[in-house]
C-alpha cells in the first residue's frame, strides 16, 4: 500500500467513524456565534433609571438573593455601569443549579429570571459540548472525535497536495461545466472548501481540545512557553475571616473597584465559600470578550490584595504565553476579533459541518460503484 493511499484510507475510517460528531459539534458551533447578539434583542429588564443614591452591596445582594431560592449556594454578583440591574448568579453542582436573577440596583426589587440551564442556547450548548448525552459520556466522545478531526484535517492537507505544480490552479478553485456531474461537483466541494477551511478548523479544534482536556491545554501553554499553572485556582486568605465588622470588609470592595478601575465594564464579585477563601472578582475591561479580564484576589479581612501564581492575574502583568492562551475561548467562538470574527466562525462552521456529509457521499458513491461493478461481473461470468 502506498503512503497517499494509506493516508486515504486513514482519512475514511476517521471520517465515517467521527463524521456524525463532527456534524453537529460544527452545527451547533454555528448557532452559538450570535448568542449575544440574540439574546440582546430582549434585554430590557436590565436597564434602569440611574438614581442619585447607593447600590445594592454585595451582603445586601446576598440577602435578598437567599430570600428568593433559600439554600442554593450564591456564586456571584455582576455589578454593570450605571443604569444597569445588578445580576446575582446562583450556581451548584449537587443537585445541579444554575440560574441568574437581575434586581433593581437602588431597592432589590426583582426584574428577571434566567435559567441557565434551560432554553434554545442552553440545548445548544449541550449538544455542542455533549452531543445530549449524559456529561461524563457525552464529553469523552466529543473529545476523541475531535481528535480524529484533527488527524482528519492533517490527511485532508495531504491527500488534497497536487503531485505536481501545474495542478495546484484547478485544486484552488471550482470550475464547473454543464456537463460536470454531481460527483465531481460534490467532490469539489469537500477538497477546495476542505483546503480553505483547513486553518480555520485546525484553530477550531485545537481551541476545544484545550478546553475538553486539561492536559491538552497544559501541553499548549507549555509548547508556547508557559511556565505558570494554567489551572484556574483561588488563593487562600493569610487567615480566618473574623466576622466582627459595622460593615462588612466585602462591601468597601464595590467602591474600591469603581475607583481603580474606572473604565471597567463591569465587575463580578464571588463570595467565599470557606472562611480562609479570599475574595475573587473578575473585572471585565471589554464587553464581549473574556480575555482581557483582570482576575483579583483579596483578604476576607483586610481587602490587602493577594497575589495569583496562575494565568489568572491582571492581564497586563501576564506574559505572551498566559495572555495567548486566555484568548482561548475567544478565537474559538470568533468574538476574538469582534462581530466580523463572529461573522467568520459562523461561516466557517457550517462549511466544517459540510464536510462530513459531502465526504459520505464521496465514500457511498464509491461504495454503490465497486456493488454495481462486482454485479456485472457476477452477470458477465455466468452469460
Amino acid at each position: 500500500m502506498s503512503f497517499k493511499r494509506l493516508i486515504r484510507t486513514i482519512h475514511k475510517i476517521l471520517g465515517l467513524t467521527s463524521g456524525i460528531v463532527v456534524f453537529i459539534v460544527a452545527i451547533t458551533g454555528a448557532m452559538w456565534a450570535f448568542k449575544d447578539e440574540i439574546k440582546g434583542l430582549d434585554d430590557e429588564y436590565k436597564k434602569i433609571t440611574v438614581q442619585n443614591r447607593s447600590v445594592l452591596s454585595p451582603s445586601e445582594v446576598k440577602e435578598v438573593a437567599q430570600d428568593i431560592y433559600p439554600g442554593v449556594s450564591l456564586h456571584g454578583t455582576v455589578y454593570n455601569k450605571p443604569g444597569q440591574a445588578i445580576e446575582a448568579i446562583y450556581y451548584q453542582e449537587e443537585p445541579l443549579f444554575y440560574q441568574s436573577v437581575y434586581l433593581n440596583p437602588y431597592s432589590g426589587e426583582l426584574l428577571h429570571i434566567e435559567d441557565h440551564l434551560s432554553g434554545f442556547f442552553a440545548f445548544v450548548l449541550d449538544g455542542h459540548m455533549y452531543l445530549w448525552l449524559p456529561h461524563v459520556i457525552g464529553e469523552q466522545v466529543v473529545g476523541i472525535s475531535i481528535l480524529m478531526f484533527l488527524v482528519m484535517v492533517l490527511s485532508g492537507i495531504i491527500l488534497w497536495w497536487p503531485k505536481k505544480r501545474k495542478h495546484l490552479k484547478q485544486r484552488l478553485k471550482f470550475q464547473w461545466k454543464s456537463t460536470t456531474r454531481w460527483r465531481r461537483k460534490n467532490f469539489d466541494l469537500h477538497s477546495i472548501s476542505g483546503f480553505y477551511v483547513c486553518l480555520f478548523a485546525l484553530i477550531f479544534a485545537i481551541t476545544g481540545l484545550a478546553m475538553s482536556y486539561d492536559w491538552f491545554q497544559s501541553g499548549l501553554y507549555k509548547t508556547i512557553g508557559g511556565q505558570k499553572n494554567s489551572i484556574f485556582l483561588i488563593p487562600e486568605s493569610s487567615q480566618e475571616y473574623i466576622d466582627t465588622y459595622d460593615k462588612k470588609p466585602i462591601d468597601k470592595l464595590l467602591p474600591k473597584l469603581w475607583r481603580e478601575n474606572p473604565q471597567a465594564d463591569s465587575f463580578e464579585i464571588h463570595y467565599p465559600h470557606a472562611a480562609t477563601s479570599s475574595i475573587y472578582v473578575e473585572v471585565s475591561n471589554t464587553d464581549g470578550v473574556y480575555y482581557d479580564s483582570d482576575y483579583l484576589f483579596f483578604d476576607q479581612n483586610t481587602l490587602a490584595a493577594i497575589p495569583s501564581e496562575t494565568i489568572y492575574r491582571k492581564y497586563k502583568d501576564m506574559a505572551l504565553s498566559d495572555k495567548i492562551l486566555r484568548m482561548n475561548y475567544d478565537i474559538h467562538v470568533g468574538a476574538i476579533a469582534g462581530l466580523p470574527g463572529k461573522v467568520l466562525a459562523f461561516l466557517i462552521s457550517i462549511l466544517i459541518a459540510s464536510l462530513p456529509v459531502t465526504g459520505f457521499l464521496i465514500y457511498w458513491g464509491k461504495h454503490k460503484k465497486k456493488v454495481k461493478a462486482g454485479k456485472n461481473e457476477t452477470v458477465f461470468s455466468l452469460e
